[in-house]
């Protein structure tokens, strides 16, 4: 039985496949649904878990070589909650791309963790190390 880390199963099961260079996805509540792209839905209520949330815990055994953003987040939303993504993702190189070019990302991911953020654009895509 596991006793720490990331418990779920699922989200375990789709951490192990991720290899070199492949990506993931964590999405905020509204996001688009690809039925190519094994989507795990962790939305209990509004705002928990946050996409933030995801990505800690991701963080602890999780190689990230890079990562990508909407642009439109930076207009969307709070120089406080930039930053607060900017902590997040420190040291992790970062592009920021138009949201319709970001969306064109995911269809190749190796899955998509579907958060209950509200936070206007707080998708990520992140690239494995």
């Amino acid at each position: 039985m596991l006793v720490g880390g990331i418990l779920n199963p699922q989200i375990n099961a789709l951490l192990s496949r991720v290899r070199h260079t492949n990506t993931l996805v964590i999405a905020d509540r509204g996001f688009p649904f690809w039925p190519q792209v094994e989507t795990i839905d962790i939305t209990l209520t509004d705002d928990i878990p946050r996409v933030l949330d995801v990505l800690a815990a991701i963080r602890m055994n999780f190689s990230i070589g890079a990562a990508y953003m909407a642009a439109e987040f930076q207009a969307a939303n709070s120089e406080e909650r930039r930053d607060s993504f900017a902590r997040a993702l420190a040291e992790i190189p970062v592009t920021f791309e138009p949201h319709v070019h970001f969306k064109q990302r995911v269809p190749s991911a190796i899955g998509l963790i579907r958060t209950a953020d509200m936070t206007q654009y707080a998708n990520i895509i992140l690239e494995s190390a």
